[in-house]
């Protein structure tokens, strides 16, 4: 581990909870094999492919949706049987990935998988305060970022304590890009499918795929919901990384610019959480939570449940300063970049940021950097 570590666990973990959290990054870095499940179709054969020192990268998805002829996104999106992420790897017999279509017009865009880092705070977040975020937000008319309410996608888990399967809905949606899963076992579950093609208790099916395979190399199901566990609880458990203190005054212009309406500082987690690292404590995570229009620019065409194309969940600032690419496809290689990219209902903060006097604006920038 380096001088700033960024996959260390919580502190004050017990001796059995701390050897959960080393098998489960130990699968986080695996390889997975044909002969263990991989594919029929698949993107990349490890978590840390996507997730390099927990950050993001050097792996990225590319996402696909049909354009009419005029250059618009299409109302029928029918054509791409398969979904909208290209999987171009192949294993275990499998002769063709899933690729863009070559007889229609595509928009292909790319997103980086987010920062595993304390992925436990955004869990344990309560709902209350979510809602109440939200409902200032409304009040105030500034910005307008929403709940996504989701469904449970997946079947039920059966090592899981929180007793949601098929059927429940109403949820708040808080991982993904685009806030479309509710629960950290579900996020992991549904990584392993959609990425590597590994199927679970949670997720039993294989993806589908253009030559019509209902199996892989590893007949039935590839890992058993203890292995999904595992890798849940590594990523429930990861530390958020150290920060050095803030520049003097950095923390009153983050909020003076509108940074902190959406990139909310803390938010208070349940007292009920079961792991008590994290109940009843206040979350730095600088994240509402709430989707929230970023305008045309950011926008790539494709809807995730009821988040539009141009809509994305406020990411977390968490450990920024290990990652190197921001935004959600990962067009911006620095905070100023990112900042000057915001556009939608993060315009004004962005024009704020701007207008500052450049002292205030490098110290604004140091802070941003630090986290």
């Amino acid at each position: 581990m380096g001088e700033d570590p960024s996959d260390a666990p919580l502190a004050g973990l017990d001796e059995a909870t701390l050897r959960r959290f080393e098998a489960g990054d130990a699968l986080f870095e695996q390889p997975f094999r044909a002969s263990q499940g991989l594919g029929p179709v698949y993107i990349r054969h490890a978590c840390v492919s996507c997730h390099e020192d927990d950050a993001r990268g050097p792996g990225a998805v590319r996402k696909m949706v049909l354009l009419d002829p005029d250059g618009v996104v299409s109302e029928d999106q029918s054509a791409l049987v398969h979904g909208h992420t290209v999987r171009p790897q192949r294993a275990a017999g499998a002769t063709r990935g899933v690729e863009p279509p070559a007889d229609r017009e595509v928009w292909i865009t790319r997103r980086f998988g987010p920062p595993v880092f304390a992925r436990g705070y955004l869990e344990a977040i309560d709902d209350a305060e979510i809602e109440r975020v939200e409902a200032e937000q409304a009040r105030e008319g500034v910005v307008s970022g929403r709940v996504h309410r989701v469904a449970w996608q997946s079947e039920a888990n059966p090592l899981a304590t929180h007793g949601l399967g098929p059927g429940a809905t109403n949820l708040i949606g808080r991982f993904g890009l685009k806030a479309r899963l509710a629960t950290l076992d579900e996020f992991v579950a549904d990584a392993f499918q959609g990425d590597m093609g590994l199927t679970s208790p949670l997720r039993p099916r294989e993806l589908s795929n253009p030559d019509g395979l209902l199996d892989d190399a590893r007949e039935g199901v590839d890992l058993d919901a203890e292995s999904i566990e595992l890798v849940t609880d590594y990523v429930r458990l990861l530390a958020i990384p150290a920060r050095a203190a803030p520049p003097e005054g950095a923390a009153a212009l983050f909020a003076e610019v509108g940074c902190a309406r959406c990139h909310v500082p803390t938010l208070r987690t349940r007292a009920d959480y079961p792991i008590a690292a994290l109940a009843d404590v206040d979350a730095p995570v600088f994240s509402d939570l709430l989707l929230h229009d970023m305008g045309e620019g950011l926008a790539d065409g494709l809807r995730d449940g009821d988040a539009l194309g141009s809509e994305w969940r406020t990411a977390p600032l968490i450990g920024l300063r290990h990652q190197r690419a921001l935004l959600h496809d990962g067009r911006a290689s620095t905070a100023l970049e990112a900042i000057e990219a915001h556009d939608g209902e993060a315009r004004g903060a962005a024009e704020a940021f701007a207008a500052l006097p450049e002292a205030a604006r490098d110290t604004l920038l140091r802070y941003v950097e630090g986290l």
